[in-house]
């Protein structure tokens, strides 16, 4: 299908997914959600978003996978919509491809950091100049870990995910590789209430020992020496409960472990992706490629990543 142009207005945004080298569960809000303190690192395994501005007002959205909805519960969809709104003006409208990279339902914020590029790209094709600040504020209203993906880089993140601090980070150099099983997806909202279910007898309950365990985490050296150095494992909550119900997980960390050089194994989110920290991105290239045999023998798909100090980038703008 031939998108509709109005003019040749066209730029390519580029959406990085996410890890957790931190994820604590501390209670639950006031609101019923609960209160979380993560710490949230972007890498370079991304989906890119092609956008072109539309002869008419619609918003139209085309994917290379066909598991993905094109309709008005797609997040992509959904932050044009809300985006176009903001600024008051319906006739806005646009073409977008979405190249999807990024496994679904891998606790790697493949969801949100599209939206995050939808908010930035849009922004910048229909020149509506919203600072970086408004778009983190205005994309909480549809997604938590969406303002983290707006911005990217490696931050600490509280509340459901939507407050964010920036880490000072000197240097990015730590690699890591990444597996996931497609066969299987897990759903963030049971991952959350098995946990409630196990562990909400250890809840904290006000905000005042919710601010003391946050002070802990600022407190900490998220630099990539620190993480090899004074690190013996990742916390993510999650992964006790995630693994008795998803067997491919701790089948996962468990070949990752076994990786010479790999420092820290974890599971990012709310699963199913692990991952293994190395020295350097060069490391971890190497140690998928004399690994990979393994990882095709598990099932598993796998991808050799790097750090990335940044959220959504832009590209190719206005040729």
């Amino acid at each position: 299908m031939v998108p509709p142009k109005a003019n040749e207005d066209f730029l390519i945004a580029e959406a990085h997914a996410k890890i957790n080298l931190h994820l604590e569960v501390l209670g639950i809000r006031s609101d019923g959600f609960h209160e979380l303190a993560m710490v949230m690192q972007s890498i370079n395994l991304s989906d890119q978003l092609k956008m072109t501005k539309s002869v008419n007002n619609k918003i139209i959205l085309h994917s290379n996978n066909n598991e993905i909805s094109n309709g008005d519960d797609n997040l992509i969809i959904k932050a044009a919509n809300l985006l176009r709104n903001k600024v008051g003006n319906t006739e806005l409208g646009v073409y977008i491809e979405l190249e999807k990279n990024i496994p679904i339902g891998a606790g790697l914020a493949g969801g949100s950091t599209d939206a995050a590029a939808t908010l930035v790209g849009l922004n910048k094709l229909w020149r509506l100049n919203l600072e970086i600040e408004e778009l983190e504020k205005l994309s909480k209203e549809i997604g938590s870990d969406i303002p983290f993906c707006v911005s990217g880089g490696r931050q600490i993140c509280f509340g459901r995910g939507e407050i964010l601090e920036k880490i000072k980070i000197e240097r990015l150099d730590l690699g890591l590789i990444l597996v996931k099983d497609p066969s299987i997806q897990v759903s963030t909202p049971v991952a959350y209430k098995k946990y409630k279910e196990e562990y909400g007898h250890t809840y904290l309950k006000d905000d005042r020992d919710f601010e003391i365990r946050r002070n802990i985490l600022r407190s900490n050296n998220w630099s990539d020496q620190s993480l090899l150095d004074t690190r013996t494992e990742i916390q993510n909550d999650l992964q006790k409960t995630v693994c008795p119900m998803a067997p491919e997980v701790k089948k996962s960390l468990k070949i990752l472990s076994r990786i010479p050089g790999s420092r820290l194994v974890s599971m990012s989110g709310s699963g199913p992706s692990c991952f293994a920290l190395f020295k350097n991105y060069d490391d971890a290239k190497k140690m998928l490629k004399k690994h990979v045999n393994d990882f095709e023998r598990a099932g598993l798909s796998a991808w050799a990543c790097s750090m990335k100090s940044n959220g959504v980038q832009l590209g190719n703008e206005f040729t």
